[in-house]
């Protein structure tokens, strides 16, 4: 089932004072990622409220692996969008295809933006779609 407030059952595991400081960025690491980011102004009181300060840049310097820690219009637009893959046979433990999927498919198929992906060059034109150059 999907969490509608990810918010009212997190807070309590941040104020549970048994969990380690470690245990607790891993919440919130995991709120930032489904929620595909967060307020500078949550994140701020979060931290804050958790006393982590010292171990903050753990949770900010996700940002440098392209993960929207703080939401923003232009990070949603920027998204890869998702193929339909409500046909494909999955395991019976699977609830989702990771994103580098669509994105490696796209390598193989020539079809990836190359705004996006300026070091992806195009297939040779020598190239017969045998396997990968």
């Amino acid at each position: 089932q999907k969490v509608k407030d990810s918010m009212r059952v997190l807070l309590p595991v941040l104020l549970n004072k048994s969990h380690e400081s470690y245990d607790k960025i891993r919440a919130i690491l995991l709120y930032i990622f489904s929620t595909n980011g967060t307020t500078q102004e949550n994140l701020d009181k979060l931290i804050q409220n958790v006393q982590i300060e010292s171990d903050s840049d753990m949770i900010r310097n996700w940002k440098y692996l392209d993960v929207p820690v703080i939401a923003s219009s232009a990070a949603q637009q920027h998204k890869h969008p998702r193929r339909d893959r409500s046909s494909e046979e999955t395991f019976q433990l699977s609830r989702w295809t990771p994103v580098i999927k669509d994105v490696m498919e796209d390598a193989i198929e020539n079809k990836l933006d190359s705004k996006d992906w300026p070091y992806c060059s195009q297939c040779p034109p020598t190239w017969n779609g045998s396997g990968a150059v």
